[in-house]
């Protein structure tokens, strides 16, 4: 599949949310384009509105992974989320907001609704964001988060288990620089890779066709990726751009669950990231959701498509644990 086989018309529920999403925030400037404060400030505040009518958990709460100087990392918060009748294992859930904006509680429906679909917890460090805090500050609080994720979390009743990550946009690239960072080091099981950000390049044939959007486009792209990496020699460093990375160490990699947006500049990272991996025999190939925009697991409560991928890859957990 490329991107030129997916149509680029908006499905009628997608729709409707973006038309209700233009006439609340159409005035409003965009959050890239603010001081990273104001704009992370703004994209907290849009946030809200997915964010209502959260699915119960069994408890909530907070965990702390002290700072390791030797690694790097700062002192991380994580947000627990543990659905009723918990099994053994979790999931670290790296939230998305291009390196830069966003948090736990941006993303706390959604990882509340892949917490009950799987029946694991869910934990999300708030890890640093750029561009006060560029590469490799966030990626390090990242594998500083998977390191500690059951001792920090033990008293919340997180138990030793399977261990998955889980990320959506810059997130999602974030769990596979994390990945070739640790190179089998810290034992992970698997991964779950919602529209990731695997690569710096622009002109990609779906950053082509949804240069301008809907939703997310090239330009607000292009200054995350400032935010995040401002020299653009150094995002050839394959921590950086994890599908630049040898074909030994994504042959090492874990079981992926690869789900990409059908209207989304980022489309072809995650594509090319799968021929990447067919080209090393290995199985995964890339769920396309069409007719939806980026961020579109955000919207879990209007918008069946979101509650559908997510119950996929939940699919995909319980089929390996």
């Amino acid at each position: 599949m490329s991107a030129a086989d997916i149509p680029t018309g908006l499905a009628p529920e997608m729709a409707a949310l973006a038309a209700r999403v233009l006439a609340e925030d159409g005035a409003l400037p965009d959050p890239t384009l603010l001081p990273p404060a104001e704009g992370r400030r703004a994209a907290e505040i849009g946030n809200r509105r997915w964010n209502v009518a959260l699915p119960p958990m069994a408890r909530v709460g907070n965990a702390h992974v002290p700072a390791d100087p030797a690694l790097g990392s700062a002192d991380v918060r994580l947000l627990v989320l543990v659905p009723p009748e918990a099994r053994e294992g979790a999931i670290l859930f790296v939230h998305g907001g291009g390196f830069a904006f966003c948090s736990p509680e941006t993303h706390e429906r959604c990882a509340r609704v892949l917490a009950t679909e799987t029946g694991l917890p869910v934990i999300l460090p708030d890890y640093r964001l750029a561009p006060e805090h560029p590469f490799p500050d966030g990626l390090l609080d990242v594998v500083a988060s998977w390191r500690a994720a059951f001792d920090a979390t033990a008293h919340l009743g997180v138990r030793r288990g399977p261990l998955i990550l889980a990320g959506d946009s810059a997130g999602a690239g974030l769990c596979v620089s994390a990945m070739l960072h640790e190179g089998g080091r810290t034992p992970v099981d698997a991964a779950l890779l919602f529209y990731g950000v695997f690569d710096a390049d622009f002109d990609t044939p779906s950053y082509r066709i949804f240069a301008d959007g809907p939703g997310l486009t090239r330009a607000r792209m292009r200054r995350y990726w400032d935010f995040y990496v401002a020299d653009p020699a150094a995002r050839a460093e394959p921590l950086v751009a994890p599908i630049l990375a040898d074909d030994a160490a994504l042959a090492a990699l874990p079981p992926l669950h690869l789900m990409a947006a059908g209207i989304d500049p980022l489309l072809s990272d995650t594509l090319n990231l799968e021929a990447r991996l067919a080209a090393l025999g290995r199985p995964e190939r890339t769920s396309v959701v069409p007719g939806v925009v980026h961020g579109f697991l955000q919207m879990t409560k209007d918008l069946p498509q979101a509650r559908e991928a997510l119950g996929q890859a939940a699919d995909f957990v319980r089929s390996r644990f």
